[in-house]
């Protein structure tokens, strides 16, 4: 018999126990891995997160950030969204107006023609993203 933890177990079992513990780890290794480039992509992105909803008309800042979290099961900082918003504000992309005590922010010309532009170029990305990942350089 083989002894682990106080309990009796056989060898042949206890090689199975090791080999479930392992692939339960690995598989919250990796799940965790998944979880974390997820967030990095939604960060690195929210900007263009932002101005597609905004396609669909006006929001504010606090219906973005409920925005992503109901999209995207990531909870995102007041802080950052509003920093974000105001930028894309600076930049000419969007324009917000006070309505009642709320900031609503909706595209501007140049807003929408950005994200057009970018929303016809998603074949591209893809294939960029996808070239990223194999490690391979573009031509």
């Amino acid at each position: 018999m083989f002894i682990q933890n106080k309990l009796s177990i056989n060898k042949q079992e206890y090689v199975i126990m090791v080999a479930l513990t392992i692939t339960i780890n690995h598989e919250k290794s990796e799940a965790r891995i998944i979880k974390k480039m997820h967030e990095r992509v939604i960060r690195s992105f929210m900007d263009t997160i932002i101005m597609a909803e905004l396609k669909n008309g006006p929001i504010s800042g606090y219906d973005v950030i409920t925005y992503i979290q109901t999209k995207f099961g990531f909870l995102v900082s007041s802080g950052t969204v509003y920093s974000l918003l105001y930028s894309l504000e600076r930049n000419e992309l969007v324009e917000g107006i006070w309505i009642e005590r709320k900031r609503v922010y909706s595209l501007t010309e140049k807003g929408i023609s950005t994200i057009q532009t970018v929303l016809n170029a998603q074949d591209k990305i893809k294939s960029f993203m996808a070239t990223i990942l194999k490690g391979q350089t573009t031509p």
